[in-house]
């Protein structure tokens, strides 16, 4: 039989059977653990029935998967819907950077979702929309407390596997909640002393919000990494670079240190904004100090 994870807990893996509309309670056979593969939210498995009755099984194999993140650790994503707040907290610009990075790299196309319009200017919106304006994300700005904007998310969502990511207190579990009503999610507070949230999602969950259209619900971060990475491989990973690749003076340009660079032209003319680069070169150097680490 074959079904879809949905939910693991404690080594407890929740199969929806499509066919039968049943969840079963699974465990993944030792034969996983011995290759050192870990079933992950949105697989498609192979699973046998225990008990009808009680809806248990057992996980006998994993179908091949056509995406699969580290962090947050799902399978089968389409897209990734990554949430920040555009105020309370302030954006985290680095780890929202960060994030698109990792996505980049796996092939995973993303959209930046800024929560709680409702408390900020027309204009300080605008400014967020410019920052990503050169790099081709789409932006969505909503208010989940308002409920501003969620069939904005809803279209965007139709028809994928979408992961909802980002730090905790931004309203993600809050968005979940106007676009379905099958799960209710725990939302927590903000600090007001450090403006941050308390993590709420505990683990990874796949939410049907409309036929077709899923959304995985993942534990919130705080910080990200990016490593096992060669800083020459970084400029491929913003998007707004490619346009100027092949005109820098030097071949294999790092848009870095070097003269005649087309990118840092592009950005003394307000072609790429200083947000966004300053950030490329902080991965850089992090990169660079990583590889002189190692050797």
């Amino acid at each position: 039989m074959q079904g879809r994870i949905i939910k693991g807990i404690a080594g407890f893996y929740y199969v929806a059977d499509v066919v039968e509309s049943v969840v079963y309670e699974c465990k993944a056979k030792g034969i996983f653990r011995k290759e050192k593969i870990k079933p992950l939210v949105g697989d498609v498995v192979e699973y046998e029935v225990i008990s009808g009755e009680e809806k248990t099984g057992n996980i006998t194999g994993i179908l091949p998967r056509k995406s699969a993140l580290i962090r947050p650790a799902a399978a089968n994503v389409d897209q990734a819907l990554v949430v920040f707040a555009a105020a309370k907290p302030c954006p985290h610009f680095s780890l929202l950077n960060r994030f698109l990075v990792m996505m980049e790299r796996q092939g995973i196309p993303a959209i930046i979702c800024f929560n709680k319009k409702d408390i900020v200017q027309s204009d300080e919106l605008e400014k967020l929309r410019e920052i990503y304006r050169a790099s081709g994300y789409p932006v969505i700005f909503v208010s989940a407390k308002e409920k501003e904007n969620i069939e904005g998310i809803r279209e965007a969502l139709r028809g994928k596997i979408t992961a909802v990511a980002g730090p905790s207190g931004v309203g993600k579990s809050s968005i979940i909640n106007c676009l379905q009503d099958q799960v209710s999610m725990e939302t927590g507070s903000i600090s007001r002393k450090i403006e941050r949230g308390k993590h709420t999602t505990r683990h990874a969950e796949l939410i049907c919000v409309d036929k077709d259209s899923y959304i995985m619900d993942t534990p919130g971060f705080s910080s990200l990494y990016v490593s096992d990475l060669e800083k020459e491989e970084l400029r491929q990973y913003f998007p707004e670079f490619r346009h100027y690749e092949g005109r820098c003076r030097f071949l294999g340009c790092s848009h870095v240190s070097e003269p005649d660079c087309a990118v840092k032209e592009a950005l003394a003319a307000g072609e790429i904004h200083p947000i966004r680069y300053e950030d490329y070169a902080g991965i850089y150097r992090e990169l660079e100090q990583q590889e002189k680490r190692r050797y």
